[in-house]
């Protein structure tokens, strides 16, 4: 037993005597390479903290003697603020050594920015905590369009928008592998310089954000606002024919098929040229309307349409038109902001702002 017992202390006193175990230095920074990092790696840091880190709704990062690598890193990695975290696969050492070194090289910032969103008058306690207290608005927007797209893509409840908040990385990544990837996304997909595929957004800590808050942000954005079904407009012209010119519109539903919410009664109008002559039309429930004097749409009712569903609707016209423009609204589920997707000719409907 004394045998042991000193044999104890001998390995205590050899490892206190032991040196301290040696920490990775610090990557080097590249100030050139941090400038790229802010300006297009896409981790939508600009949004809170200035596009050249001068600040607005987060504090200035430029010019600052104490923005360090260690403490930079510290909190990056575990924010003691209304900042997500980041881990190492969406923002690396490297690259916080990079942006470390940028930010310590641009001149001391006299004014912070206006935020890049303003509250909103008569805002609504979640949208105040949406907006100004948390900051979640100054990537997703006044109405918070992306979160509640993506809710509607697989018509999440309010334990999926947990898991997204406290989770997100993780959560976000199983969401788009159920997405099918051969329709054009109308939420924000893997973003960076070729081949990083990042998650724009960290994760937040339960401490930091509580779920009572979090509560409050999901009764105002999907049960007040409504998910948005995620709807998209592309049209195109085909080649002018014997016939005339044809107009096409492919409208699509980008959720997950059988998760996803369905729009119901769909509108689809494009507005034509003044004294066009309509030759032919397909699709679902189309008719002409003359709006006053001169303004004639072309317009489609769509009973519904279901996720990964797609319409094709066409118009020829007896002589090519210029620039067309229309829009897309459904009638349920009912949301009260952005039920509305706008397109023009060869461009997209609706597009997003941060993942």
């Amino acid at each position: 037993m004394r045998r042991s017992y000193l044999a104890l202390v001998g390995l205590l006193l050899l490892v206190a005597g032991a040196p301290a175990a040696a920490q990775p230095a610090a990557p080097a920074g590249n100030a050139e390479a941090g400038k790229t990092h802010w300006a297009l790696g896409n981790t939508s840091c600009r949004n809170c903290h200035g596009a050249d880190g001068e600040g607005a709704f987060g504090p200035a990062l430029a010019g600052r003697i104490d923005v360090t690598y260690e403490r930079f890193r510290s909190y990056v990695r575990n924010p003691v603020g209304r900042m997500p975290a980041y881990v190492e696969s969406e923002l690396s050492d490297q690259e916080i050594a990079d942006m470390a070194a940028y930010f310590s090289g641009l001149p001391p910032v006299q004014k912070p920015g206006a935020w890049r969103v303003e509250l909103p008058k008569a805002a609504s306690r979640g949208q105040q905590l949406a907006v100004a207290v948390i900051g979640c608005g100054q990537c997703h927007g006044e109405t918070f369009e992306t979160p509640r797209h993506g809710a509607a893509e697989v018509n999440g409840d309010f334990e999926w928008f947990k898991r997204m908040v406290y989770d997100h990385v993780a959560a976000q990544r199983e969401q788009w592998k159920q997405l099918d990837p051969a329709i054009a996304p109308t939420t924000p997909r893997p973003a960076g310089p070729p081949g990083r595929n990042r998650v724009r957004m960290g994760s937040y800590s339960p401490q930091r954000l509580p779920e009572a808050v979090l509560k409050e942000i999901w009764t105002w954005a999907m049960e007040d606002l409504g998910k948005l079904v995620p709807l998209s407009a592309r049209l195109t012209a085909g080649p002018q024919g014997p016939n005339g010119a044809t107009y096409t519109v492919n409208v699509t539903n980008a959720g997950v098929k059988n998760r996803g919410l369905t729009a119901e009664e769909v509108t689809v109008e494009v507005e034509l040229p003044e004294n066009a002559v309509v030759v032919n039309a397909t699709g679902a429930g189309y008719e002409l309307r003359r709006d006053g004097a001169s303004k004639m749409v072309a317009v489609w009712r769509v009973p519904r349409l279901a996720a990964t569903e797609q319409q094709t609707l066409t118009v020829t016209l007896a002589q090519p038109a210029g620039r067309l423009r229309g829009m897309v609204h459904w009638a349920k589920p009912a949301v009260k902001a952005d039920g509305e997707v706008m397109f023009e000719l060869a461009t997209g409907g609706r597009g997003r702002g941060g993942a």
